[in-house]
């Protein structure tokens, strides 16, 4: 499982980046919500642990198990389905004793691993039809059991890491641009059929319904479901270029002023901005816009088609999870309840994320010598 590396392989830069926005994220957390933040230096610490630990293995070898790494996967979303803890409507955690498990955020780093194995496997068969349809199946089991539970924000991510997965794999440029010019106008058809009333189109829960009219009619919604969004607009704008100070005492602050009801998960960014003003927000996006270009720059040098589909998924996970947390605060997209990578609260979030990135910096490791 553990090979001879170099120490001049690792990818310090990667960690320091890591290391960085995950301080930042205590700190915000714990001006959000300050009993949370003991459980988010935990988190922080520990998944850097696992982070450096995972890094240290040969990811060639696990990857040999890779249908077990998929079974695995279902097993836990099934366990959701049939025993999971029921919170706000939603059926999504697993309690393990004193701790709450979400195998969604679990479910989207496994199938990046799976399907780095799956693909360099049959990846002269990966653009005829019958292998991009079995790809299709394959990810619409987890997806199905996760868009149930419901949790529609989660199995968005889930498509877009597999879109990317594929291109990463080599999947055609004009099977791409054909797709794309068939899925563009058919999902914005069956958002719009979603959200109309007595359209008979059924597939969104009413809250997620309501979360998108939201969106697009605020000023109707502004006492309901757009009340988070224009606060932490408020909020992010009246930090200004240098914020009013961490934990500051005035009243009319988002979270002194109990504006946003869990600034510390979804709305975190607008803690950032109103304490650390422009300079602390440009500082988070561009930690995780770096994370993300590193990723795929490890990804151009991967050893083989594996380390590639790893490094790129990861590295498109975290730059689509991060741009849509970010668009949800600053109310250029619907809320969606995706939490801002390494900064939000949240310990399946926190440990998935640096359980991925722990295979990505051993793919540097193994990278090509150029």
């Amino acid at each position: 499982m553990f090979r001879n590396y170099r120490i001049r392989d690792y990818d310090f830069k990667l960690v320091i980046l890591l290391a960085a926005v995950s301080a930042l994220g205590v700190l915000a957390v714990g001006s959000a919500r300050e009993a949370y933040q003991t459980k988010q230096i935990i988190g922080a610490s520990a998944g850097m642990a696992l982070l450096i630990l995972v890094s240290l293995f040969d990811y060639s070898l696990i990857l040999k198990t890779y249908w077990l790494i998929y079974a695995g996967n279902l097993l836990l979303l099934g366990l959701v389905a049939l025993m999971g803890e029921k919170v706000n409507g939603a059926r999504r955690w697993l309690n393990i004793g004193s701790f709450q498990f979400q195998p969604s955020e679990t479910a989207k780093i496994l199938l990046i691993l799976f399907f780095a194995q799956f693909i360099m496997k049959y990846r002269e068969k990966l653009n005829t039809f019958k292998m991009i349809a079995f790809c299709v199946v394959l990810v619409l089991v987890p997806w199905t059991l996760i868009y149930k539970q419901p949790d529609l924000s989660t199995s968005v991510v889930l498509l877009v890491a597999f879109c990317i997965i594929m291109f990463a794999g080599g999947i055609s440029y004009k099977l791409v641009v054909g797709v794309l010019a068939v899925a563009i106008p058919a999902a914005a058809i069956l958002v719009f059929l979603a959200v109309t009333p007595d359209s008979g189109f059924d597939v969104l829960e009413d809250f997620q319904k309501n979360r998108i009219l939201a969106f697009l009619h605020p000023e109707e919604y502004s006492s309901a479901e757009a009340y988070q969004q224009l606060n932490s607009v408020t909020a992010i704008a009246s930090g200004q270029l240098d914020g009013k100070g961490y934990q500051n005492s005035e009243v009319t602050s988002v979270v002194n002023g109990n504006f946003i009801s869990e600034p510390q998960t979804d709305f975190i960014f607008a803690v950032i901005g109103e304490e650390f003003g422009f300079k602390g927000s440009v500082f988070v996006i561009s930690c995780l816009m770096l994370i993300s270009l590193e990723c795929i720059s490890i990804a151009r040098k991967a050893k083989d088609l594996a380390g590639t589909i790893i490094a790129a998924g990861m590295g498109g996970l975290i730059a689509f999870q991060s741009f849509v947390n970010i668009g949800v605060t600053t109310f250029i997209l619907p809320n969606t309840g995706l939490t801002l990578p390494f900064v939000s609260a949240g310990l399946s979030s926190q440990f998935s994320l640096f359980f991925g990135m722990g295979f990505v910096l051993n793919v540097r490791l193994q990278a090509r010598k150029q």
